[in-house]
């Protein structure tokens, strides 16, 4: 009965490593995943008011073009 059981775990602990190997965008999926539609906030306002409240929270600056201070008062 042990044997059976040391052999089912092994099977499932395969299984379940071997299920996260495939993580990743491919170079294919780069183009569709890039479109507007797909981003989660779709209207450009509201993401640059995210984008700077965020950077402005961690007080650092990102590649969208400002400055953080931490203050919120840039």
């Amino acid at each position: 009965m042990s044997k059976r059981f040391v052999l089912l775990s092994l099977v499932g602990v395969v299984i379940t490593t071997t299920g996260c190997s495939e993580m990743g965008v491919k170079a294919w999926e780069r183009e569709t995943l890039a479109q507007q539609e797909m981003s989660l906030i779709n209207e450009p306002v509201e993401s640059s008011l995210n984008d700077h409240v965020y950077f402005s929270k961690e007080a650092s600056s990102g590649g969208q073009g400002f400055g953080g201070g931490g203050c919120g008062c840039n």
